[in-house]
C-alpha cells in the first residue's frame, strides 16, 4: 500500500512539475547543423551541441539521433549511450552532474589567459617555477 501511495504522490508532483514550467515535447539530433533540438511546450526550441553535454561528447551521429523524451517531458535519454538530461537544468546552463560540470569549468578556467595571470606566470618563473609541494602539508 506504501507503494502505491508514494506512486500516486510522485505523480501529482510531476504532473505539477509539468504543468509549472517547460517540458520537451520534442527532440531531435540535427546532423547538418551537429546540434541537439529540444522543442519545448512553450514554443522554445533549444539547440546545443552535444559536445557540451555529460556522455553524448564523442558519440556517433547515429547515436545521437536515438532520442526519447521521457513521459513527463523532463528528462531525455539517449538509450544507444546510457545518457540522460534534465530539460530544465539545460535551460539554465547545467549539462551534466555537478561533478562532471564542474570538472568541465574547471578546466576552462585553468586556460583563461589574463595579463595578472601571465605576469603571476613570469614573476613565478624567475623564482623557479611552481613551489614543489611539501609532505608536511596536509
Amino acid at each position: 500500500m506504501a507503494d502505491q501511495d508514494e506512486f500516486d504522490e510522485a505523480t501529482t508532483r510531476g504532473a505539477r512539475r509539468a504543468a509549472d514550467g517547460p517540458i520537451a515535447v520534442t527532440a531531435r539530433y540535427d546532423r547538418g547543423r551537429g546540434r541537439i533540438i529540444v522543442g519545448l511546450n512553450t514554443g522554445l526550441e533549444l539547440a546545443f551541441p552535444p559536445h557540451m553535454a555529460e556522455g553524448l561528447e564523442g558519440a556517433t551521429p547515429s547515436a545521437l539521433a536515438h532520442i526519447e523524451i521521457t513521459p513527463s517531458g523532463l528528462g531525455l535519454h539517449w538509450p544507444a549511450l546510457d545518457a540522460d538530461l534534465y530539460v530544465p537544468g539545460l535551460l539554465v546552463g547545467v549539462f551534466g552532474s555537478r561533478r562532471w560540470m564542474a570538472s568541465r569549468l574547471g578546466a576552462l578556467g585553468g586556460r583563461v589567459r589574463s595579463a595578472a595571470k601571465a605576469a603571476a606566470s613570469r614573476e613565478n618563473g624567475k623564482r623557479g617555477g611552481r613551489p614543489r609541494k611539501s609532505a608536511a602539508a596536509g
